[in-house]
């Protein structure tokens, strides 16, 4: 089907405005996950009692369903994606809520709640609508010196990594704050401000290391004297020599069956030994081009609020990845964090997919009203007025 440009239609709209490197690289990013969960899922399926393509059946559904929510939240104007963001958070943040009372506790924290067959992490949709919302608030602060955007933009930062931390998820928070302090500096707020957020995240961490023995226990492994020792870590980087550059092949690797959460946390292992450095590299490419095709769409923006949302849900989508990344490598101490659209997990899977879609309707091309010019020859309307009548009428 061929649309024109003449075609006033809401597809054909979509069509001419998307920006199609971006979203030909965001689904290539899906499929991608896809045929690597039929990799890595098997062998953790059969080791857990379950069917062997359980962890793949269930990926293809939730990436299948991502994928169109994707698309369909890219139609939304950046108007309607604020109020998506608003009503998302909310409901998020309702959810976390409950969870305080009757979510399931797994691994020594309270994150999902259960429905049905199905678990649901509600903070990772809080956090795509968040960035958007804070975003909107640094942005009313950089422009607007008669609302105060940002004490309610610090105070909904607090709020929120308050929530992370009672259940407790420290890599979340430190996400999101770190997302969100790179975004009060892109929105030239006062400096003394970033100062003091610097000051307060440290003393975060510090007090995280003091009362979170999990957290101390893996700074403790990760800084000590032989790292390696330390099981999924340890496992996880010895992974990437056994794979050299061109791996062992598709199937071929042991990791998988060894590790618990080679599926998730560790899929990026699981790649480097079975695809090898190269297959890693590209990878890696594939999340580098949409972080800059996304900044540099942001660049051009005229609209504060909405330069820093495009910027924002880049920033959260770049660091998770290099986080999960890091992890895996041993760069950084263990954290479970999934790999965007590679790694299983429906709740982090559908809230990718709503980033993605929020970055796609926020870069889509609209003109800026600020430059649209009347042409010479049509004489505005206080012209006319100011000149008065034709004296020689």
């Amino acid at each position: 089907m061929k649309l024109s440009r003449a075609d006033r239609s809401l597809l054909a709209e979509w069509s001419f405005t998307i920006d199609r490197s971006l979203l030909i690289a965001l689904v290539s990013l899906v499929i991608i996950g896809v045929v690597l969960s039929a990799a890595a899922s098997p062998a953790v399926a059969l080791k857990k009692g379950l069917p062997a393509y359980y962890f793949v059946e269930r990926h293809i559904f939730f990436a299948a369903l991502g994928t169109v929510l994707m698309i369909v939240i890219s139609f939304f104007s950046p108007a309607g994606v604020r109020r998506l963001a608003a009503g998302l958070f909310l409901a998020a943040v309702a959810g976390m809520i409950a969870v305080r009372f009757s979510g399931a506790e797994i691994n020594g924290a309270q994150r999902w709640l259960n429905i049905g067959s199905y678990s649901l992490q509600p903070s990772e949709f809080a956090k795509p609508a968040f960035i958007v919302i804070i975003a909107w608030l640094f942005g009313e602060a950089s422009s607007r010196s008669d609302m105060p955007a940002l004490p309610f933009g610090l105070a909904l930062w607090a709020f929120f990594a308050g929530l992370l931390v009672a259940q407790p998820d420290v890599g979340q928070t430190v996400l999101i704050s770190s997302t969100a302090g790179l975004l009060y500096l892109l929105a030239g707020l006062p400096a003394v401000g970033a100062g003091i957020l610097v000051l307060v995240g440290s003393g975060g961490m510090w007090l995280a290391y003091e009362y979170f023995p999990h957290v101390q226990s893996r700074f403790l492994k990760y800084f000590g004297s032989a790292p390696l020792e330390s099981s999924q870590a340890g496992r996880a980087i010895q992974s990437f020599a056994e794979g050299g550059l061109f791996g062992r092949g598709p199937g071929e690797g042991t990791i998988k069956s060894i590790l618990p959460d080679a599926h998730t946390d560790y899929i990026f292992a699981v790649i480097g030994e079975e695809y090898g450095a190269i297959a890693c590299v590209a990878l890696l490419g594939v999340f580098a081009f949409i972080t800059i095709r996304a900044m540099r769409r942001a660049a051009g923006e005229p609209n504060a609020a909405d330069r820093l949302a495009i910027q924002g849900l880049a920033l959260v989508f770049a660091l998770q990845s290099l986080i999960n990344i890091g992890v895996n490598i041993g760069l950084l101490p263990p954290k479970g964090m999934t790999l965007p659209f590679i790694s299983a997990g429906g709740s982090s899977m559908l809230a990718l997919s709503i980033t993605a879609g929020m970055l796609l309707a926020l870069s889509r091309r609209r003109p800026d009203p600020q430059r649209l010019k009347k042409p010479r020859w049509i004489p505005a309307i206080d012209e006319v007025q100011i000149a008065g009548p034709n004296p020689k009428s």
